[in-house]
């Protein structure tokens, strides 16, 4: 029992960190300031595995510094609750520190403790050499890998590809890709658009964009499709739900609490 339960727990860990810093992505066009998000918005998420609640999770955008330059400071984590916390307990902290003018990262925190395994990396971007310095601070290392043009961290992903949606030009079929770096690795990112959907929440009926992002098809996930991913069809592209089928069934993270979206929120009346 102990042993089925830490595997489901490592799957719905896995899926915590995916869903928040990889899926919720969109096709991008250059743009100049931040148009879907500001300092002050929020997001709390609750990810369930069948009728259990997994995991709660969060997005926080900050205004902050890095030296004499003024950035968004972005935080994510990833925090297990409920029976998972007994048999497996996961702490996950994520942040990004993004330019204000244009959404590109220059400083990456990845620091976890998911079960005893622990990771404490810090990644800092050169646009104009296109290098990534990563820094693990677990075992005091420091490497300089090679970037593609126009890099992203999991976390500015998400916003750089949400702030640049342009909802005029989406068909079905579309597709895009994102050039990632992730610890040591340039990973191209894929995504399909599905249609637009209106879903059901706690919040009410809520027009939605559908997505359908690629994942490697591995110990976790059935197949390359199996990921599906709604975000607002509104100003704010907020991320409202993500469901996965995995090899022991499914599981669903719903859009649970938020405040600050810089733009008004609607739902649908019937």
């Amino acid at each position: 029992m102990c042993i089925s339960i830490t595997n489901n727990a490592l799957i719905m860990k896995k899926f915590i960190l995916i869903s928040l810093l990889l899926s919720i992505t969109l096709p991008a066009f250059a743009q100049d300031h931040h148009k879907a998000f500001d300092a002050g918005e929020w997001f709390r998420f609750r990810i369930h595995y069948g009728m259990f609640t997994a995991s709660y999770a969060t997005l926080e955008v900050k205004n902050d510094r890095i030296g004499d330059m003024p950035v968004h400071h972005i935080i994510g984590t990833g925090k297990s609750s409920g029976i998972l916390s007994v048999f497996f307990k996961v702490e996950d902290y994520y942040e990004t520190y993004i330019d204000k003018n244009e959404v590109k990262p220059y400083r990456f925190i990845r620091k976890i403790n998911e079960g005893g395994h622990t990771k404490d990396i810090e990644i800092n971007f050169d646009h104009q050499k296109r290098e990534a310095l990563v820094f693990n601070k677990k075992y005091d290392t420091k490497k300089t890998f090679s970037t593609k043009s126009g890099v992203q961290d999991m976390m500015s992903s998400f916003y750089y590809l949400r702030n640049s949606i342009e909802t005029s030009s989406l068909k079905k079929g579309d597709e895009q890709y994102v050039n990632m770096f992730f610890d040591n690795e340039n990973y191209p990112f894929k995504l399909k658009f599905l249609g637009r959907e209106v879903i059901k929440t706690k919040m009410g009926k809520i027009a939605c964009l559908k997505f359908r992002p690629y994942v490697m098809a591995d110990r976790i996930f059935k197949e390359e499709e199996s990921m599906t991913v709604w975000v607002s069809d509104d100003d704010n592209r907020m991320p409202v739900r993500i469901k996965a089928d995995i090899l022991v069934g499914s599981i669903k993270a719903d859009l649970d609490a938020f405040k600050g979206l810089k733009h008004p929120f609607k739902v649908i009346v019937d």
